[in-house]
């Protein structure tokens, strides 16, 4: 059976080019960073030649970069961290919106418990945020905003610059969560004034449990694990060390036009789908305000889960929301956010291409969803 896969939002296959730079570092180079003999300099030496990389990227130093085990710990981390920094001068007011990934939100929940105070800013029907909402929502004790780059459901991609912006001449910490966008679009830390960026390596080809923390030199902040003092006192656990080396390759590998080429098909997916299909509706910006690989549509009539388990019959593999809340059959609360009924938000599902996508899956997914939500429609009807 022909099989498509149209989830790279959720994960992405971890690159051949990838595999071949790690695998030296399982079967030979495989001391403890931390040791000082030779096999745990060879270590060490490798994820100090990644930080390079990864810090480059984003036009950062190199001792700016700390690693993780991925967005969520970065996320944590960057909040938390900040929040027990900044409590006992009387600073404890943060300021996000209301379309956060998951570990941004339910950390502020957590955080609301132990004396912060946090405002969630509302977002218009595409996604934004409007810049002058967080400068009227900062106060004396703010110490952050954390905004994403760019949404995980609807590719919406935020006026980092703007922010950036504000927050600067406010003297309030800017974090953002590039967790999607890293890589897919221009990220620069000094350019938009960001203080601490989330990144990780398996959304862009490389392996899962592996991220980085970028922390603007200068900044104080307390470690959310405590232990050895590996990565310069402010992150403890043995370093992955094939996981680093894999994520600074994958970056390496990175080409624009990998997502120039996601672009066309982004669009022919879009297109084909308001083309074929009657009553739908695309969730999100347009254009290149949305992510170059993320399509989210909501089909009038049709139950996204539905609709998702016929495409997987046929190979094609796709997500009715994050990847992170699929377990809990919660409602989207991005989707939500933006002024979806309850309905549209049932009847939505997300496409996210990869590099590997090719003008004949899109091809194939169109015809696909057109019978499908063809035949999904008339049974509803026979029902009623």
């Amino acid at each position: 059976m022909k099989s498509v896969y149209l989830d790279n939002a959720a994960t992405t296959k971890v690159d051949r080019k990838v595999l071949k730079a790690v695998m030296p570092y399982f079967e030979n180079f495989y001391g403890n960073p931390s040791s000082v003999h030779i096999k745990g300099q060879e270590a060490k030496k490798a994820i100090e030649s990644a930080r390079k990389v990864i810090a480059k990227s984003i036009n950062a130093k190199p001792e700016e970069i700390y690693f993780t085990s991925g967005g969520t710990e970065g996320n944590n981390w960057a909040l938390k961290g900040l929040f027990f920094e900044n409590f006992p001068y009387g600073k404890n007011h943060i300021i996000t919106t209301k379309i956060e990934h998951d570990s941004i939100l339910h950390t502020c929940k957590w955080l609301e418990k132990k004396g912060a105070k946090v405002t969630y800013l509302g977002v218009n029907e595409e996604g934004f945020i409007t810049p002058e909402k967080i400068k009227n929502s900062i106060t004396k004790k703010t110490f952050l905003v954390s905004v994403m780059h760019a949404n995980n459901e609807i590719g919406t991609i935020q006026e980092l610059e703007k922010i950036g912006k504000i927050c600067h001449e406010k003297k309030v910490l800017f974090h953002t969560d590039a967790a999607q966008s890293y890589t897919k679009i221009s990220l620069d830390v000094k350019k938009f004034n960001l203080d601490l960026v989330t990144i990780n390596a398996h959304k862009i080809y490389g392996i899962k449990g592996t991220g980085a923390l970028f922390i603007k030199e200068g900044i104080k902040i307390e470690p959310l694990l405590h232990g050895g003092g590996h990565e310069r006192m402010l992150r403890s656990g043995t370093e992955n060390v094939p996981g680093i080396v894999g994520f600074a390759k994958a970056v390496e590998i990175s080409k624009k036009t990998d997502y120039r080429k996601m672009i066309i098909l982004r669009d022919k997916l879009i297109d084909g789908i308001f083309y074929t299909i009657p009553e739908v509706k695309l969730n999100g910006a347009k254009g290149e305000k949305r992510l170059p690989n993320n399509v989210n549509i909501s089909f009038k009539n049709v139950e996204g889960e539905a609709l998702g388990a016929f495409l997987e019959n046929k190979g094609i593999y796709v997500s009715t929301g994050s990847a992170c809340m699929s377990n809990t059959n919660a409602e989207s609360h991005v989707l939500k956010a933006i002024g979806l009924t309850p309905k549209e938000q049932d009847s939505s599902i997300r496409f996210t291409l990869g590099k590997d996508t090719k003008d004949k899956d899109i091809s194939y997914a169109l015809k696909v969803l057109f019978q499908t939500v063809e035949k999904l429609r008339e049974a509803k009807d026979i029902k009623k």
